[in-house]
């Protein structure tokens, strides 16, 4: 096979970090090389600081990367959509060998996403192509309730029975179109409107730490404004088992809790991404049961309620003034 320039997902990731970058396009090209990363380090059973990059790695698809998130940026782009994938059929030849299409790690960042029947000899969507796919795209549908504005097409080299070129459509949303198409394309928008955020993630791995200590770093990390902190089980070097680490935390506050676990830890180094997550609208509201008013937390998108679960500290309160299992009242609260 062709030779490629090999980098690990790391220092592509520092290089980001220490760029002169708008903060936007660093958090979205971090988010791409991230979710290629972790589709390699799942493939070759491995964590993603180890893993070295081969056709990602070589410089042109770093500029590809960093460039589509600058383009992205110059025009204003809040939320990109797609059309259901083709991936193409036979095989391809890459730094281990020659393989099936979709390549594995294109296969691996394509779960979930709609698939398309076009039926063409040759690779049609690469891993760089997936993962943009995988992190930038919100939603795979029809182009119901938008106006197309601007109009492009990307042509590539390669020769195929069909066109092979990209075309990309800048549009705005048509609330009043959406509304008029129905409950289904309501839905849709709604979706759309879901509010999002960056969120900045923070990870390490710990293999020499008791338990009494996770305990007490969980603690910390909470009260320093963590959202949210969560232990995985791994195996690290040499087959040991260990704790993945990880902390969600606005950016505001990264930097506190990152001295938390590198001070109160064991761990040698903390790793810091940036996230861009998709939220509910959340509703706190009283209740009034038979046990008393109990604080049931809702979860709306649009005009619909999605989810709702009573607060379990008035339930458990409540079940033990009045002497009934908890179920009892968590019912109760729900009808």
């Amino acid at each position: 096979h062709e030779h490629h320039e090999h980098r690990r997902a790391r220092g592509i990731l520092d290089m980001i970090v220490q760029s002169n970058l708008p903060e936007r396009v660093k958090s979205r090209s971090q988010a791409v090389f991230y979710a290629i990363a972790q589709a390699e380090a799942k493939i070759h059973g491995m964590d993603v600081d180890s893993v070295h990059f081969h056709e990602v790695g070589a410089m042109d698809s770093i500029v590809d990367i960093i460039g589509v998130c600058l383009a992205l940026e110059s025009l204003d782009v809040d939320e990109v959509w797609a059309s259901p994938v083709p991936t193409g059929r036979g095989r391809v030849s890459i730094a281990h060998g020659r393989y099936p299409i979709p390549a594995p790690a294109t296969a691996e960042l394509l779960r979930g996403i709609p698939l398309s029947d076009l039926d063409a000899e040759g690779e049609l969507t690469t891993p760089t192509g997936a993962g943009f796919l995988a992190v930038l795209v919100r939603g795979f549908t029809p182009m119901l309730g938008f106006r197309i504005d601007e109009i492009g097409y990307g042509a590539g080299d390669k020769e195929f029975e069909h066109p092979n070129v990209l075309r990309a459509l800048l549009v705005t949303r048509n609330a009043a179109e959406s509304e008029a198409r129905g409950s289904a394309t309501a839905s849709a928008s709604a979706l759309a409107s879901a509010p999002r955020e960056e969120v900045v993630v923070l990870e390490c791995e710990i293999d020499d730490m008791t338990g009494e200590v996770f305990g007490y770093v969980f603690n910390l990390l909470l009260a320093a404004g963590a959202l949210d902190v969560y232990y995985t089980p791994v195996y690290m070097k040499k087959n040991r088992p260990g704790i993945l680490v990880s902390v969600m935390v606005k950016a505001a506050l990264a930097d506190a809790c990152e001295e938390i676990l590198l001070i109160e830890t064991t761990t040698l180094g903390v790793r810091k991404s940036v996230w861009t997550r998709r939220v509910l609208e959340r509703r706190m509201e009283q209740v009034s049961t038979r046990f008393g008013t109990i604080r049931v937390k809702q979860g709306w998108l649009g005009p619909q309620m999605l989810h709702q679960k009573p607060e379990y500290d008035d339930v458990s309160q409540a079940a033990k003034e009045h002497g009934v299992p908890f179920q009892v009242v968590y019912q109760a609260a729900l009808n």
